[in-house]
């Protein structure tokens, strides 16, 4: 975003952005920060408060353009007043591992930071402000887009002290006192420091979803998309989309074979085992083992930024084999799932979906592949290929 921005800005120009490790590309304009993710870092918290000090100041005849895109609660974070660092990072490890919605995460986020809930929309005032952002949330509701920092947040403190309540999350004694007395306020709608702010979500999980859908249209595949804000655990959620594949194979569903399944959203995972977690192979191995052996089926299930949960690793696919290949080498996937270690299954199958840095991120993709009754001609021979997107991420006409 900020290199598009950096060549095609007509005139005077300057800013910076803050964005992970290898994820880097050249602005001779714009000055590039790094800093960790997903757990919020030192960098981070020193990037956070350079942008803060580089709007202050501005008047009316200032134009700020803020570019967000998801993984921003981590890369810009900074604590609230008489919050540390430490307690940022001991909290958002445990919110990631807890099963909690990116809504009840951010919500949380947005209260415990000096940048986020608007907070940085109000320090541009009186400049005129433009946010122009690439949803990677359910619903893609601004406030939770790199946890709102230039938009207005109608939750409040208590709002955030019932998500901690309700995952039964202990916080440190002087973090819940400061939200019980609402200490750590986000910047409300009627807040006339936002007066001069707009607003334009310019890519989004559904717009993904819909390349995908014209792909498959184009091969001679009927495509579903089932929904582009899927939710809930991932692991039901995988048993829930096995079952529909289920109906589909024996003609009893919405679309008949050759098909694609399409959906997007941000699943949760409630680690309760030794495992990494990662929503999408999480919920490609609970799918896999609900389907069970079916040769007519591929899968494939991946976070669009190329990390899911907390490893440099978008997803996996699931093969027809899977199951025989696993138990050709001794691997137990019903132990596996159980662990919450679906990223070590599929890592040992060698299917593991490694994409390095795609500089977007519009949320989970997953694609599941229903063949005609033994038929493979819809569809390339051997395996299925994955295909690299362009280093610039989305292109002009929204195809990934």
């Amino acid at each position: 975003m900020a290199q598009a921005l950096d060549r095609h800005w007509p005139a005077n120009l300057s800013g910076m952005v803050v964005t992970a490790a290898g994820c880097e590309l050249p602005c001779p304009r714009i000055e590039v920060l790094r800093a960790g993710h997903p757990l919020p870092a030192a960098d981070g918290q020193r990037a956070a408060e350079r942008i803060l000090a580089s709007v202050a100041g501005l008047t009316t005849n200032d134009l700020v353009i803020c570019l967000i895109s998801g993984g921003g609660s981590a890369l810009m974070s900074l604590p609230a007043e008489g919050v540390t660092l430490e307690d940022k990072q001991a909290l958002t490890r445990v919110l990631l591992r807890s099963g909690a919605t990116i809504g009840e995460i951010n919500c949380v986020r947005r209260h415990l930071s000096r940048v986020k809930g608007g907070r940085l929309g109000a320090a541009c005032h009186p400049a005129r402000l433009v946010t122009l952002a690439i949803s990677d949330v359910p619903g893609d509701d601004p406030r939770d887009i790199a946890s709102g920092p230039t938009v207005a947040d109608p939750t409040t403190c208590r709002d955030a002290l019932a998500v901690l309540e309700r995952r039964r999350i202990d916080v440190p004694a002087h973090v819940r006192a400061g939200l019980e007395r609402g200490t750590w306020e986000s910047v409300k709608l009627a807040d006339p420091r936002l007066a001069s702010s707009e607003l334009r979500i310019i890519a989004t999980p559904q717009r993904s979803l819909e390349a995908a859908a014209r792909l498959a249209s184009a091969r001679g595949v009927t495509p579903l998309i089932l929904s582009d804000r899927l939710e809930g655990e991932a692991s039901a959620a995988g048993r829930d989309m096995a079952r529909l594949v289920q109906r589909i194979a024996q003609g009893e569903g919405p679309v008949t074979p050759p098909c694609l399944l399409l959906s997007g959203g941000e699943t949760t995972v409630t680690v309760r085992g030794r495992g990494r977690g990662g929503r999408n192979v999480e919920f490609l191995l609970a799918f896999g083992l609900e389907l069970g052996p079916d040769s007519r089926v591929h899968a494939i299930a991946c976070d669009t930024d190329g990390v899911d949960g907390m490893e440099p690793i978008a997803g996996a696919v699931w093969r027809p084999d899977t199951l025989s290949r696993a138990a050709a080498v001794g691997l137990d996937a019903r132990a596996y799932l159980n662990d919450n270690d679906a990223h070590s299954f599929f890592a040992s199958l060698g299917d593991s979906v490694v994409t390095g840095p795609t500089r977007t991120n519009v949320n989970d993709f997953r694609a599941v592949l229903v063949l005609c009754g033994g038929s493979r001609r819809h569809w390339h021979r051997g395996r299925p290929r994955l295909v690299r997107a362009p280093s610039d991420g989305l292109a002009d006409d929204g195809q990934a």
